[in-house]
């Protein structure tokens, strides 16, 4: 697949009109496409090109945050050239590693991509574990969508009045609780992607972030009851202790294979975290191990040494920040595949998301060759093509729960036993609370004293 050349921006989606604008959504009905979802390490690449093998004109594009963007090609996992086995793969590499690529870009870039693939008689497959970029295809609503159209919200006609000149973090989270307490107990004081996009919208349009989440917007978010495109959504799954062991072994072969070398080439003393391929889990994991050791190449002026001498370094302060970064990405790692599965969980429960979930415990567990195709290909394949002869595959669900009102949304919980965590919505919190760690400590400190969890919102 072609890369387009660097730029310092987001290239304009394919099939964009003359201002930018996105691409009108197809009606519903006029093509079917295949979602294969999952947590990280699931084999969702994999299952993906093996469908090529079955159908007739598969293509794949990839709907994972970080693959989209070019570098770090070992620490995001993507397929190599040879494992794709000559079948089409799309948005691989293809932005600049510095650039903020959005829920709303992937849409932009995906829709044009799937009804090409559609219009020349191929079957899409979409793959990754980003859920949100799922949600942008899926469902009809989409929060920048959504502040475009905010006239009955709007407050302020002046949107230098708001003050919007203040760099630092924690300031930008104070103004927004100054601004819409409700967003504000929303997002975490921490997510300063977030922070910036609400002040953003309030200093262009006026309207208070929250009121996006009122009324029929609230209803429709994350819905699949009105989709783009009729959809066939497999999940690939397998028992979390296996899926922990395979995160290790692969963090492991990374290791291996030059991750490090890749990590020291992206490395910068003063980079930000929070925008583009820097966001990666991996990257943020070695800061104080590269800051470190490239003092000491410095110092040595030896600048020109080969980083993969990193893997065999010998001084103890660097061998044990070396392996305490290494065990925290692993952490981090097996973190990320329980949100994504709790994520999983709700789409289906709460949303009425029809995911066929396949279990590959069996097949990750058995040496055997065939396992994989016995437990995951052969049963995806048949869903397939009952989805494509039927369409019996794609039907939403009707028995959502319909407890995630507008008013649930914008609900913040804080848990004094877990150090005054917060969880976000009802959802998040009766998990919260049934989790092994939460059980512990509230029974330790009932042995001290009576402790009471409680709202921040009535």
């Amino acid at each position: 697949m072609a890369h387009p050349a660097d730029s310092l921006s987001t290239p304009p989606p394919p099939n964009a009109g003359e201002d930018g604008a996105p691409p009108s959504p197809p009606q519903r009905g006029r093509g079917k496409v295949v979602i294969v979802m999952g947590a990280t390490g699931a084999g969702k690449s994999r299952l993906a090109v093996d469908l090529a093998a079955h159908f007739a004109g598969v293509e794949v594009v990839s709907a994972d945050s970080m693959q989209v963007y070019r570098g770090l090609d070992i620490l995001t996992n993507k397929v190599p050239l040879h494992e794709q086995k000559g079948v089409p793969h799309h948005l691989l590499s293809v932005i600049d590693p510095s650039v903020e690529f959005t829920c709303r870009d992937f849409r932009d870039h995906a829709v044009p991509i799937i009804q090409d693939i559609l219009d020349h008689g191929g079957l899409p497959v979409i793959v990754g574990g980003t859920n949100f970029y799922i949600q942008a295809l899926v469902s009809p609503f989409l929060f920048d969508d959504m502040a475009q159209d905010m006239q009955n919200c709007t407050l302020n006609d002046h949107p230098d009045d708001i003050g919007l000149t203040n760099d630092d973090a924690g300031g930008g989270y104070e103004r927004l609780k100054e601004i819409d307490p409700i967003a504000a107990q929303r997002i975490h004081p921490n997510n300063h992607r977030k922070i910036k996009r609400y002040l953003e919208l309030y200093a262009t349009t006026g309207a208070l972030p929250s009121n996006l989440f009122r009324g029929e917007a609230a209803k429709k978010w994350g819905r699949a009851s009105n989709p783009r495109f009729d959809c066939c959504f497999l999940w690939v799954d397998a028992d979390l202790q296996v899926l922990d062991n395979y995160v290790n072994q692969r963090v492991d072969c990374m290791m291996d294979s030059g991750l490090l070398d890749e990590v020291c080439n992206i490395y910068d003393r003063d980079a930000v975290y929070t925008q583009g391929l820097r966001q990666a889990i991996g990257v943020r994991e070695f800061d104080e191990f590269f800051g470190l050791y490239l003092t000491g190449k410095e110092s040595d002026k030896d600048n020109a040494a080969s980083s993969t001498t990193m893997v065999t370094v010998h001084d103890d302060q660097l061998k044990s920040l070396l392996d305490e970064a290494v065990s925290q990405l692993k952490a981090n790692t097996r973190r990320l595949v329980r949100r994504q599965r709790r994520r999983l969980h709700r789409l289906s429960k709460d949303f009425g998301w029809n995911l066929y979930r396949v279990d590959a415990t069996k097949a990750f567990c058995c040496t055997t060759g065939n396992s994989w195709n016995r437990e995951v290909v052969e049963p995806c394949v048949d869903v397939v093509k009952r989805f494509l002869s039927e369409g019996t595959a794609c039907l939403p669900s009707t028995s959502c729960s319909d407890g995630m009102g507008e008013r649930e949304l914008w609900t913040q919980y804080v848990c004094e036993a877990c150090d005054k965590r917060v969880l976000r919505g009802a959802h998040e919190w009766e998990q919260h609370k049934q989790g092994r760690g939460h059980r512990k400590r509230v029974q330790r400190l009932k042995q001290k004293k009576s402790l009471v969890t409680r709202p921040l919102v009535s």
